[in-house]
């Protein structure tokens, strides 16, 4: 066991739940899901997102992604060896009544594997919040932790896939068997959402299907900036991933990321 890097408390890695990690919605009792089946079961019978929180961070129903997360959350990264990691999916974060969704991919190895928050611990979320922030859409800069004292009430991340995949890259079969979580989580939160935000390409089709009802023919392309229309009171902007490499060539800057998020507490109703 090591301790938790703010808090001081010891954790095994993986987290089991219900043990005292900073913001873990599950308890000891919580319903794991097994397989396929088993997610669509709960996730369509979820009331909440506090409840589907929880149901999310203890999912076990896909055995490749659940050896994986759990291998880096025993073997670790050198730098990151004195702490533990949640090595656990991880659900969405922010708001439970937002008026932007910002539309991810997966967590990362040694990011939120790690720190069992989207987008906190790596490069990519570093540049997210900030950006995030300098809009005036969340309260600190940084994301470093679960117990970082971060918060928006006006905000929330989702992601399509909740669990770190070995190359980055999740299998159709995985996605498929992930959907439903996704699905549940947006008609929770889409009463309150007038903007959505995706984080690349492969995001922005996936935030078409969740609004697909809304979404004419031909479909709108993916741009950086592209705004489409998803019918009365709800927008879809582009925007490249946040990814180290794309700041690194310069394909995104955080000028471009300010752009695109300014546009969306815009039309949000959020900024003046």
């Amino acid at each position: 066991m090591h301790p938790h890097p703010r808090t001081g408390r010891p954790f095994g890695s993986p987290v089991p739940p219900g043990t005292g990690w900073p913001g873990d919605p599950a308890t000891r009792k919580t319903p794991q899901a097994d397989d396929a089946a088993h997610v669509a079961q709960l996730a369509g019978q979820t009331e909440s997102i506090p409840e589907l929180d929880a149901l999310i961070s203890v999912c076990r129903a896909c055995p490749r992604l659940v050896s994986w997360r759990e291998e880096v959350a025993v073997t670790k990264r050198k730098s990151f060896a004195d702490q533990p990691y949640w090595g656990r999916p991880v659900p969405g974060w922010g708001s439970p009544t937002p008026r932007i969704v910002i539309v991810g991919l997966a967590p990362a190895a040694n990011g939120a594997n790690r720190t069992g928050r989207m987008f906190t611990g790596d490069r990519s979320g570093d540049q997210l919040y900030a950006a995030l922030h300098r809009a005036g859409l969340v309260n600190q800069p940084t994301s470093v932790d679960a117990a970082d004292g971060l918060d928006t009430d006006t905000v929330r991340i989702i992601a399509p896939v909740r669990c770190a995949p070995p190359a980055n890259a999740p299998t159709t079969a995985e996605r498929n068997t992930c959907a439903p979580w996704l699905d549940a989580e947006w008609r929770l939160l889409s009463p309150h959402v007038r903007v959505m935000v995706a984080l690349g390409g492969f995001a922005w089709q996936v935030a078409l299907r969740l609004a697909a009802e809304r979404v004419a023919k031909p479909k709108p392309k993916f741009g950086h900036r592209a705004v489409a229309e998803l019918g009365p009171g709800l927008r879809l902007i582009g925007c490249y991933h946040p990814s180290q490499q794309n700041m690194f060539t310069g394909r995104l800057t955080p000028a471009m990321l300010d752009d695109v998020f300014a546009d969306a507490a815009a039309l949000a109703g959020l900024s003046g």
